[in-house]
């Protein structure tokens, strides 16, 4: 009994004396909030592009009657072509068990839309993300366009890579030429993956921005730190539906 609590003694003097790593950038306040986003894109057949959209539009309110809707866009550059991209905001994992069997059981929303136009759709893919503690979702202050700008970052999470990120990133937010809506970790999908989805007045002044930022010495610095952590990175010029609650 002696040697036992000895070594228990020893465990728990290292536990205590041992640092703990941590990142402003971790999950970890978000995760047990419980809210989380899922990004959904699909890719439509090319002729069947604004078939699908109008036919969306008619029905959306089936649909958002089971859960919030963040924002709704087709994609312009970037990728694949005839692919929208949309985003919904659930309170947790039970949540969207709850509102994906109601789905299942809404007749109106079987029959009216997803049935008719499941023909519509070529492929479909979801992430599960969190917003970063450092970063809240935020309304832009009238319509334009948007970016999502997808980093892969190399293996470790945030505690090897997220401040440096954090820097980076708002080095872009402190020149003022783009509005940051907000910041995502994806928990199921592609690990070591963050999503920024920014806002602009339109595709010109995001150009003219993005100039600005090459030529000034804090973006470049904070910018030469973050992609040594960096792996791939790729963006989507998105252009927002009569529908989307994001203009």
């Amino acid at each position: 009994m002696l040697v036992f609590r000895s070594v228990l003694t020893k465990a728990l003097a290292a536990r205590t004396l041992t640092p703990q790593v941590c990142s402003s950038f971790a999950t970890g306040p978000r995760q047990w909030d419980g809210t989380f986003y899922e990004f959904r894109t699909y890719y439509l057949k090319p002729s069947k592009m604004n078939e699908f959209l109008e036919n969306f539009k008619k029905n959306v309110h089936l649909r958002t009657a089971h859960s919030e809707l963040v924002g709704y866009w087709s994609v312009e550059f970037g990728g694949r072509m005839n692919k929208v991209f949309h985003i919904w905001k659930y309170d947790n994992h039970t949540h969207r068990t709850e509102v994906r069997k109601a789905l299942a059981k809404d007749k109106e929303w079987q029959e009216q839309f997803l049935i008719p136009n499941l023909a519509l759709i070529d492929k479909q893919e979801s992430e599960i993300t969190y917003l970063v503690p450092w970063c809240k979702l935020e309304k832009p202050p009238k319509e334009g366009v948007y970016e999502l700008v997808t980093f892969q970052m190399k293996p470790g999470g945030p505690a090897l890579w997220g401040d440096a990120f954090k820097r980076a990133v708002m080095a872009h937010v402190n020149l003022g030429y783009s509005k940051l809506v907000g910041v995502f970790h994806t928990e199921y999908g592609a690990l070591n993956r963050v999503h920024a989805l920014w806002w602009n007045e339109n595709a010109d002044s995001r150009a003219a921005g993005r100039h600005q930022s090459h030529e000034d010495p804090r973006v470049v610095a904070a910018v030469r730190e973050s992609v040594n952590y960096l792996v791939s990175q790729q963006n989507m010029l998105l252009i927002p539906t009569s529908f989307s609650p994001l203009k």
